[in-house]
C-alpha cells in the first residue's frame, strides 16, 4: 500500500475517533436532566431523568398517580381501599394497582413476624394518624382494636380481596408511596428511560446513573435530630439500580396528655413505637419492599432489627438509635460498605 492510501486511511480513522469522542461526550457528559414534580398521596414527588428525545412525561405521570390513588389512597372515600374498609367481606379487584402491593405486603408481614401489618388501620386512626377520628388512647379500647389486626385473615385472590371480620381495615400508609415510585419507574423504563431518580415522599428508585456527573445517584439521609426548620444530613449513600427509603420519627407525631407519640404503630402491641431506634434507611430491589421493611424495622426496634438483618438477605439497612449515653449510634449492613458514608458532627458523633 502506497503512502497516499495510508494517509487517507489514517485520516479517516482519526476523524472517526474524533467524532466518536465528540458524540460520546455530548451524549453522556453534557446531558442535562429533565425534572418533574408535584403532589400525591398527601406528600410531594420529584423525578429526575435523562431522555435523548427530551420528552416531558409530566401529564402521563400525574394521570398514573391519579389511578394509583384511586386504588390505595385511604383518604379518598371513593378508592378501592376505602370500599374494602367499608365492605362486609371484601371487594372484587377492578383496578391493576390494588392487588400487587398487597402481595408484597404479605411477604414482608410473614418475614417480619407481623412487625409490618397493613391491617393496622383501626389503630392508626385511633392514634390520630389517619383519616379517621382520633380517640383518647385507652388501654381497653386499644386492646379491643388489636383484635382487628392480623394480615393472615386477609385473603388475596386473583379477582378479589376478602376479610374474615367485617371490621377489619387496610392501611397503605407504610407501602403506598414506595409502590407509587415503583409504578412510575416501570412506566419510564417502558418508555426507554434508563437513567433516573424517582422519589415519592422520601421513598423511591435510583436507576442507572446521574448522566450529568457520570456517577451513581447520591442521596442524603437526614440526621434524626433535624427539625423542619433545620434539616441536616447524617449520612450519604451512592446508589445505582436500588430502591431507598428512610423511616423515622422526624416530624410526624402527636402530643397527647403531654406525651409525644410516634406515627409508627407497632401492630403487635397496638401502641406507637417508643423504642430507642430513631430511623431506619432501607435499600432493596424495589421501593415497595423497602417501604414495607422501613416500617417493620421501626416497629421492632434496633435490637430485633439488627438480629433480623443478619439473616435477611433481601435488603440492606442503615439504622440510627439512641445509645445508653444519649449519643446517636449506628448500624450498617455489610452490603452498604463502600457506598455509604457517615458525617461526623463537631463533637465527633
Amino acid at each position: 500500500m502506497d503512502d497516499r492510501k495510508k494517509n487517507i486511511i489514517y485520516s479517516a480513522v482519526l476523524m472517526a475517533a474524533i467524532l466518536a469522542v465528540y458524540f460520546y461526550r455530548k451524549h453522556n457528559a453534557l446531558q442535562e436532566p429533565l425534572k418533574l414534580e408535584g403532589r400525591t398521596m398527601g406528600t410531594t414527588y420529584h423525578i429526575t431523568y435523562f431522555d435523548d428525545k427530551g420528552r416531558n412525561f409530566q401529564e402521563a405521570v400525574d394521570s398514573l398517580l391519579v389511578e394509583i390513588n384511586r386504588s390505595i389512597n385511604n383518604y379518598d372515600s371513593t378508592s378501592e381501599v376505602s370500599a374494602f374498609n367499608r365492605s362486609e367481606r371484601g371487594i372484587p379487584v377492578r383496578r391493576p394497582y390494588f392487588l400487587p402491593p398487597l402481595r408484597v405486603a404479605k411477604r414482608v408481614y410473614e418475614a417480619s413476624n407481623g412487625a409490618f401489618d397493613p391491617t393496622v388501620n383501626a389503630l392508626v386512626n385511633a392514634w390520630g394518624f389517619g383519616p379517621g377520628k382520633q380517640i383518647e388512647p385507652d388501654s381497653a379500647v386499644i386492646d379491643s382494636l388489636r383484635s382487628l389486626v392480623g394480615f393472615a385473615r386477609i385473603n388475596l385472590r386473583d379477582d378479589s380481596v376478602t376479610k374474615d371480620d367485617p371490621r377489619m381495615q387496610l392501611d397503605f400508609g407504610g407501602i403506598g408511596q414506595g409502590y407509587g415510585a415503583d409504578v412510575i419507574t416501570e412506566f419510564l423504563r417502558d418508555k426507554g428511560v434508563r437513567n433516573m431518580l424517582v422519589e415519592v415522599g422520601g421513598e423511591g428508585m435510583a436507576v442507572g446513573k446521574n448522566m450529568k456527573t457520570g456517577e451513581p445517584w447520591k442521596l442524603g439521609i437526614l440526621d434524626p435530630t433535624s427539625t423542619r426548620e433545620d434539616q441536616r444530613f447524617k449520612a450519604y449513600v451512592s446508589l445505582s439500580d436500588r430502591s431507598f427509603t428512610t423511616s423515622g420519627n422526624y416530624f410526624n407525631y402527636h402530643i397527647i396528655n403531654g406525651v409525644r407519640y410516634s406515627h409508627t404503630i407497632d401492630p403487635r402491641t397496638g401502641y406507637p413505637s417508643r423504642k430507642a431506634i430513631l430511623s431506619a434507611s432501607v435499600f432493596a430491589p424495589d421501593a415497595t419492599i423497602a417501604d414495607c421493611w422501613g416500617t417493620a424495622l421501626m416497629s421492632m426496634g434496633h435490637e430485633q432489627a439488627i438480629e433480623l438483618l443478619k439473616v435477611q438477605d433481601e435488603i440492606d439497612a442503615f439504622l440510627m438509635f439512641s445509645g445508653a449515653d444519649g449519643t446517636i449510634q449506628t448500624y450498617i449492613t455489610p452490603g452498604l460498605e463502600g457506598i455509604l458514608t457517615i458525617e461526623q458532627d463537631e463533637r465527633g458523633l
